[in-house]
């Protein structure tokens, strides 16, 4: 049996230990916001924070988060006010927005690392999530937007 935080609420999990963490989110909890992209954790969609880490959950064994806080985008702020959230809603980032979750989750770890960061730091630490939609100039400003109302110190789990 694995136990595991998720959001804030103890988990258990009595499977294959090696399934996907993205699929016991998805498919065991209901969690849908965390996306299914290349499964290969090259594309970004599936990112969550594990352990405070922004964290490819398409390839992280439901093994490797026992005994840890798991935080999807549905926990990152209870009412979907996280300076990054919202710096999104107001930049209007999302296109198709099918990888919004993961850029966000990216976005959010990034700023819990590195409060203020360049444009350079933003493209560097974004890399790994990919926008079909190529809304990467609204992605930097949103970043910059909640970097400003300080994103790093406020609400939400990281």
């Amino acid at each position: 049996m694995i136990t595991l935080t998720v959001n804030g609420a103890k988990r258990s999990f009595d499977g294959d230990p090696d399934m996907p963490l993205l699929w016991f989110l998805r498919d065991e909890l209901g969690l849908t916001g965390t996306k299914f992209g290349c499964g290969q954790a090259l594309c970004g969609a599936c990112t969550i924070h594990l352990g405070g880490t922004a964290t490819r959950s398409c390839i992280t064994p439901v093994s490797a988060a026992a005994d840890q806080e798991v935080t999807t985008i549905e926990g990152l702020s209870p009412d979907g006010n996280h300076p990054v959230q919202v710096a999104w809603r107001d930049l209007n980032v999302a296109q198709c927005g099918y990888c919004q979750c993961g850029q966000i989750m990216q976005a959010a770890s990034l700023l819990k690392d590195t409060p203020k960061p360049t444009d350079a730091q933003i493209d560097e630490g974004m890399s790994g999530n990919i926008c079909r939609c190529g809304t990467y100039p609204r992605i930097r400003a949103a970043i910059h937007q909640a970097a400003d109302a300080g994103a790093s110190s406020q609400g939400g789990r990281l």
